[in-house]
């Protein structure tokens, strides 16, 4: 049974004679739960990019579910969730709009257009913020007013509320103090259906900490652009580090 999800296959991107991602081969399999680790720009960014077809690569296949993601329409691309470095929130709108907003590509014009309103329901929104540990007194005020740390866990719940299958996550720690560190781990490793059960997800995170490797499946190292080591995480060795720092 093949269990892969997610697989980039020989791929290779190019920018202004850059070299930023050489013959990458990746495969992300069901309920894995993996940590990429490298340097300030080693590729990190850029691999996840590609990975949820944000940028296309110059060489190479991107394969959901052994179907080429370029060929995927909106509502199946929606199987990859990210939750980005730069957060990517709406300063003009409200901590709950901009939570809801994860929830747009799977509805119509009429839902968007009552989210800018802000006359469509917020429960799930706000199940996802208390879940993120989110003040109900900060629901409606805008981005712009929040702290960084508050930002970041809006930036995650807007993730999760997708609910999606294969979870991205771009240094999603940042900003946080260690309590909240160790509440977002745990929140982003689970799996959160409809019931509020949990169950394995599968997830790729890029870390700096090396502390928070626990709990991780497989470990992933990336240096200029290329895979040094893929490995399950409890043979990470202070020579496979030594490779990409």
């Amino acid at each position: 049974m093949n269990n892969t999800l997610l697989e980039l296959k020989n791929i290779s991107l190019e920018y202004e004679n850059n070299l930023i991602l050489n013959k990458v081969n990746l495969k992300i399999n069901l309920g894995e739960k993996i940590a990429l680790l490298g340097k300030s720009g080693s590729g990190k960014t850029t691999l996840i990019s590609v990975l949820n077809g944000t940028i296309k690569p110059t060489k190479g296949e991107v394969t959901l579910y052994n179907k080429s993601l370029e060929g995927l329409d909106r509502k199946q691309k929606r199987e990859i969730a990210t939750i980005w470095q730069d957060l990517r929130l709406i300063e003009d709108l409200s901590a709950e709009q901009n939570v809801n907003c994860g929830l747009l590509a799977e509805k119509n014009f009429f839902f968007a257009f009552k989210n800018l309103l802000n006359i469509s329901s917020f429960n799930k929104a706000h199940k996802y913020m208390q879940l993120c540990k989110l003040h109900e007194s900060i629901y409606a005020k805008r981005i712009r007013n929040l702290s960084g740390g508050q930002k970041q866990r809006i930036a995650i719940a807007r993730t999760l509320i997708q609910e999606a299958n294969i979870l991205l996550a771009d240094e999603p720690f940042k900003n946080l103090d260690p309590q909240l560190i160790m509440t977002i781990k745990k929140l982003l490793l689970e799996k959160i259906d409809k019931n509020n059960t949990t169950s394995k997800k599968t997830i790729l995170v890029a870390l700096h900490r090396l502390d928070l490797l626990n709990d991780f499946d497989k470990v992933i190292g990336i240096r200029d652009g290329k895979i040094f080591f893929n490995i399950e995480r409890t043979n990470l060795k202070k020579f496979h580090l030594d490779k990409i720092y």
